[in-house]
């Protein structure tokens, strides 16, 4: 049976907590710590009433210095970009009333372009193609800044690839067109894959099996020619690359065209039209035509 323990004078009370004989004191808190708090209490309460603070259903509270932009830093930045909006106006007009391919021979109109249009680009676009534009080959995002285009590469293709993307299921006008998956769908033998990807390195430039590139020469007329023509030379009515550069969205090597002709590719791009006005689209259209393969 424990010993009660006898309280000494001047000794710390106990919380009331012992484990295997140690004993929890119940010192206090710092005061310093303490008017800390109090401190963050009363803070916390004056922001509430002076500045926006709780969410409501359809806006918030908006304190009592809430009214203006003075004692709101929120509501002056809203202001600010309204102010900005109003005086860009005419010239958002201006965009969007010209013929695409006028808007380079203005002067004016196309400076404005290119700076809204860099902003856009570096705010929505960026992320798949990179800052610099240049793509990312191992997510299959392009390279705008070269004159290959699956899609096309003036004005006009431009403007509508980004207005309705690519491949999407939320535009019906989206551009679309889909690769058989040779391999998995049983369309084609191993062998007849090893054979037709031995052809496409033949025609790209690259080192190949001159014997399986013969026979698979017979493989691409059969299967392949139809979208990328019987030369290679692609198809952008269908999206349909050309082969017989060293520009590859995926790879070009042989592991990766056989993935390709095994597993079939299909990027999928947004439409933009429910996320940037008419203005923006058009604006990152001459931005993108701008930066050396636009057509």
């Amino acid at each position: 049976m424990c010993a009660k323990q006898v309280k000494k004078p001047g000794e710390v009370e106990t919380t009331g907590h012992e484990w295997d004989g140690i004993r929890e004191l119940d010192n206090p808190m710092p005061r310093w710590w303490l008017y800390t708090f109090y401190l963050t209490i009363i803070w916390a309460i004056g922001y509430t009433f002076f500045y926006p603070a709780w969410p409501l259903v359809t806006s918030a509270t908006q304190g009592l210095w809430g009214g203006t932009a003075a004692g709101n830093p929120r509501l002056a930045v809203v202001e600010e970009i309204k102010r900005f909006d109003d005086a860009n106006a005419p010239i958002k007009a201006k965009l969007v009333a010209a013929d695409l391919n006028a808007i380079a021979t203005d002067p004016e109109l196309e400076g404005y372009a290119k700076s809204a249009g860099a902003a856009v680009f570096k705010t929505w676009c960026a992320q798949c193609h990179g800052a610099g534009a240049a793509g990312v080959q191992a997510g299959g995002y392009p390279n705008l800044l070269d004159d290959d285009w699956l899609w096309g590469g003036d004005m006009e293709s431009i403007h509508l690839t980004v207005t309705h993307g690519i491949r999407n299921t939320t535009d019906a006008d989206a551009r679309y067109s889909e690769m058989p998956k040779f391999g998995v769908d049983g369309l084609l033998e191993k062998p007849q894959i090893a054979e037709v990807v031995e052809y496409v390195l033949q025609i790209s430039g690259q080192e190949h099996d001159a014997a399986l590139a013969t026979a698979g020469a017979t493989v691409f007329a059969d299967n392949c020619a139809a979208c990328h023509m019987e030369d290679g030379s692609g198809d952008r009515a269908q999206g349909a690359p050309k082969l017989t550069d060293a520009v590859w969205l995926y790879g070009g090597d042989r592991d990766k065209l056989i993935e390709t002709v095994t597993y079939a590719r299909f990027g999928v791009m947004p439409n933009w039209n429910t996320r940037l006005s008419e203005d923006e689209i058009r604006a990152v259209s001459t931005y993108v035509h701008s930066l050396g393969g636009g057509e």
